[in-house]
């Protein structure tokens, strides 16, 4: 238990002491007259004592009853780890504890020495307030010119920190409660449709990007998966391409594969007869490396190197500027094939397992208008399946009655009305 210490006397005086001047009965002890008078002590959680200074004997006692309160409710904050700089907080508690690959790890890294470290370097955790957290934000957009999703994303890793902050006892509350987050702008999704695709197709100098490209339009893959596409991975009885990992770069490392970011980008993605028979004209045309830190790489450079990720752009970039298209980014192929399922019908949850995303809100967050125009389509299905011959009335004129045997709720109405009569 806490208890509460006179600084400024000895508890257990020696005999023959002498009496203290100013207060009567007890003895002074070599601080008397310095600093505050009482000091509350108490045991934290964690087996460490706790001291504070305070002017009047009850308000220290009233911070020992507050802390044993906290340590039985669960509540107990502890005042030291508050002061811990923000910086250190980052790099040495949050960063470890994110639960993503290294590859990751190292573009938070780098968010938070661009944006959080420049405006609150040095100051301790506990000293963040709202106003400074909610004026933060704002400096995402107005300093750093932050666009698109950017701002929310940023936003969202530092609001975690907070969140860990207060998870680990360091701080009661996060600075950032009740500041709204970031509106989260998303770009409005224009994907190429089929006929540009394969414009866009008969346009690639080398039989690599062909195929590579139509390939994605086919599947929805990502740079780094298509990439990194090896033939192992290719199931070419039961039709189908298990996504397992990612081609990725790093300095001073070069070319790698590297396990995806989510648990979700783990998916087994079913082929069409066109990309498996793509695939084996492709394969046996140009065979993948049999040995190697590459071997059974499907899409390769002369060589055998692994293609690199502002190559591919490059390549695609060219393709559309030849085919006198919009300059679209490869991840418009991704986009393409998304609008493909969604106007044929498939179902979101379906549309966002086979994107690889974490969930389906995601999806349908970035996809919502297309959605919305796939659901004209099939009111459109709908008008002209149950067209009549001749019939040009775009409202229901007189809807005839049916016949045969009433429902139940007019038999019953019927009966109602003999009784009433």
């Amino acid at each position: 238990m806490g208890y509460v210490v006179d600084r400024w006397h000895l508890s257990r005086p020696p005999d023959g002491a002498t009496e203290c001047g100013e207060h009567k009965g007890k003895v002074a002890s070599a601080c008397h007259g310095q600093g505050k008078r009482w000091q509350s002590r108490y045991e934290g959680p964690d087996g460490k004592e706790r001291t504070a200074l305070w002017r009047t004997q009850t308000e220290a006692q009233n911070e020992v009853n507050k802390q044993e309160g906290a340590k039985l409710t669960g509540s107990w904050i502890d005042p030291d780890r508050g002061k811990t700089p923000i910086e250190k907080v980052v790099f040495d508690i949050w960063l470890p504890a994110t639960a993503t690959i290294e590859r990751t790890k190292r573009e938070y890294r780098g968010v938070m020495n661009r944006y959080l470290i420049p405006e609150w370097e040095g100051r301790e955790i506990w000293s963040i307030r709202p106003s400074e957290a909610s004026a933060w934000q704002n400096l995402l957009t107005t300093k750093y010119e932050l666009a698109g999703t950017t701002p929310n994303r940023t936003a969202r890793l530092v609001r975690s920190v907070f969140t860990l902050a207060v998870l680990d006892r360091m701080i009661p509350t996060s600075p950032f409660m009740g500041v709204k987050a970031p509106t989260l702008v998303e770009p409005q999704i224009e994907p190429p449709d089929i006929a540009t695709v394969r414009l866009i197709v008969d346009q690639a100098h080398h039989d690599r990007w062909a195929v590579m490209t139509e390939l994605d339009a086919l599947t929805g893959l990502r740079s780094g998966e298509i990439r990194g596409l090896c033939l192992d991975k290719v199931n070419f009885l039961p039709r189908t391409l298990d996504v397992h990992r990612q081609l990725v770069y790093e300095p001073g490392k070069g070319h790698y594969f590297d396990k995806l970011k989510t648990g979700a980008g783990r998916r087994t993605i079913p082929l069409n007869q066109r990309a498996v028979d793509l695939l084996a004209w492709y394969i046996a045309k140009y065979p993948p490396p049999t040995s190697g830190p590459f071997a059974g790489l499907l899409f390769t450079m002369p060589g055998g190197k692994p293609i690199g990720e502002s190559t591919l752009d490059w390549a695609f970039k060219a393709m559309c500027a030849k085919a006198g298209a919009k300059a679209y980014r490869w991840h418009d192929l991704r986009h393409h094939f998304a609008s493909v399922l969604i106007a044929g019908g498939e179902n979101p949850k379906v549309v966002s397992r086979r994107l690889g995303h974490k969930d389906v809100a995601f999806t349908m967050r970035i996809y919502a208008h297309l959605f919305t125009e796939a659901e004209e389509q099939t009111r459109s299905v709908l008008d002209a399946a149950w067209a009549t011959p001749g019939d040009t009335q775009t409202g229901p004129a007189e809807i005839p009655r049916p016949t045969g045997r009433k429902p139940e709720s007019m038999a019953r109405k019927g009966a109602l009305t003999q009784v009433n009569a």
